[in-house]
C-alpha cells in the first residue's frame, strides 16, 4: 500500500506540470490533499522554479518526494531510515513522453474562489495523439501566478474511467529554503532493486539492481505516459 501511494504521488507530480504547460511564477508553500480510487493523501507542498517537495504521512511514517526538474531527477526520502531512492525523469523535450505528443485543450469557465484564493476555473482535455491513446479531462483552478489550487479530472484508458481530485489550502507565497529541495546530509542512497524497479515502471520487487537499471534505460525513464497509467 505504501509503494502504491508513492506511485500515485509520483505520477501526479509528473503529470501536473505537463497539464499546466507554464510553471508557477512564484515560490510558495501550502497544505495539499489528493483523492483517487486508491484512497486519500494529505501533506505539505513546497514549490520553487523547477523544484517541488511533497510531504505526507502514511500510517504514522513521514515520507517525502522531491522533484528536481532542473536535474531531471526525483528523490524519494525515507526519514525514519535516513535513506533515499533516486529516480531519473524523462527529458521533457525528447522521447516518447514529450508533452508535444499530447493535444491539450483549455476553455475558460470563469472566476472562482478556492479556499479564500482567487482563481480562474478552466475546462481541460488532454489526449494522446496516437489512435486509441489515453485521455484525461475535467477542470482546474489556477491563480494569476499560475498556481494550480484545485484539479478535478477523469482519466480514460482502454474504456476504464478513474477520477482524481487535488486541492491546496493555506497557500503562502514567498521564498522557500533551498535545503527543502536537497537530499539531507547523512542519508544513504538505495540501489535501484525492488522498490526502485517498481517506481520506474517495472514489475515485481526483488530484481537485481543491474536488471532494474537496464529496464529503466530501455523504458526511457519515468514520464507522462507512465504517470497517467499510475493515476488509473
Amino acid at each position: 500500500m505504501q509503494a502504491k501511494k508513492w506511485l500515485v504521488v509520483a505520477g501526479f507530480m509528473v503529470v501536473t506540470p505537463a497539464l499546466a504547460m507554464q510553471p508557477a511564477s512564484v515560490e510558495y508553500s501550502a497544505d495539499w490533499s489528493m483523492e483517487t480510487a486508491d484512497g486519500a493523501v494529505k501533506g505539505k507542498i513546497y514549490q520553487a522554479p523547477n523544484k517541488e517537495r511533497r510531504e505526507m504521512n502514511n500510517d504514522g511514517e513521514k515520507m517525502v518526494m522531491i522533484m528536481r526538474r532542473d536535474k531531471k531527477l526525483a528523490w524519494n526520502l525515507m526519514p525514519s531510515e535516513r535513506m533515499y531512492l533516486e529516480m531519473k525523469m524523462t527529458d521533457p523535450k525528447v522521447g516518447r513522453d514529450d508533452p508535444m505528443n499530447y493535444d491539450v485543450e483549455q476553455t475558460t469557465v470563469g472566476p472562482d474562489t478556492v479556499n479564500g484564493v482567487k482563481t480562474t476555473k478552466s475546462k481541460i482535455i488532454m489526449k494522446e495523439k496516437k489512435p486509441n491513446g489515453s485521455k484525461m479531462g475535467g477542470f482546474w483552478w489556477m491563480t494569476k501566478e499560475n498556481i494550480m489550487m484545485k484539479l478535478d479530472v477523469i482519466s480514460i484508458d482502454k474504456g476504464r474511467k478513474d477520477r482524481m481530485k487535488m486541492e491546496l489550502d493555506n497557500l503562502k507565497i514567498g521564498k522557500q529554503d533551498a535545503s527543502l529541495f536537497e537530499v539531507p546530509s547523512g542519508y544513504s542512497k538505495m540501489d535501484m532493486g525492488g522498490m526502485g524497479k517498481m517506481m520506474m515502471g517495472g514489475e515485481g520487487g526483488d530484481a537485481p539492481a543491474g536488471d532494474s537499471a537496464k529496464g529503466a534505460k530501455e523504458k526511457g525513464g519515468f514520464g507522462i505516459k507512465d504517470a497517467m497509467k499510475l493515476l488509473k
